[in-house]
């Protein structure tokens, strides 16, 4: 029987997060494979369960209550139908284990940390394409957490407009 494996995608609900979790789901998902979605919310969120979780981040929370709008209001979450999409034909066509994870802080930190907590075989995060300076000045999450991660990262580019010439 074929290892399982935990495959992490960080999520913030941005397009291009949604298409690293397309991707993740297209490209390393197999039979049986576990999708873990690292939400990280800002230490200034003031939602229900932080008080609970702050310091080791939310239980896992499975895919049944994801799709509940109790899950979006306790965590400060808006409800994305085109997310739960994803991970329920992943579910149901792949047979993957979908579950979520809240964090607080730094996204840069947590999910680095979310690594060695959810005993991650890999992370797939989105890049937002800041380009070098502003990249420089805010500093780039998903550079940080190729870096630092202790297991291979995925960073998945989305599409840039294209640029007329006038």
């Amino acid at each position: 029987m074929a290892k399982t494996h935990q495959v992490g995608v960080a999520m913030d609900f941005s397009p291009t997060s949604k298409l690293a979790l397309r991707w993740a789901v297209d490209s390393l998902i197999n039979k049986n494979d576990h999708i873990i979605m690292i939400i990280v919310q800002p230490l200034s969120a003031d939602h229900t369960r932080k008080e609970l979780f702050e310091n080791n981040g939310s239980p896992l929370v499975p895919l049944e209550e994801l799709r509940e709008i109790n899950f979006t209001k306790q965590y400060g979450i808006a409800k994305d139908v085109e997310v739960i999409d994803i991970l329920e034909t992943a579910s149901k066509t792949k047979g993957a284990k979908v579950v979520a994870k809240v964090y607080w802080g730094d996204p840069r930190e947590k999910l680095c940390s979310a690594v060695g907590d959810l005993h991650l075989d890999s992370l797939v995060v989105g890049s937002r394409g800041l380009g070098t300076i502003k990249s420089v000045l805010l500093g780039s999450v998903s550079k940080h957490v190729v870096t630092h991660a202790s297991c291979p990262v995925t960073v998945v580019k989305g599409t840039q407009p294209s640029k007329s010439r006038n």
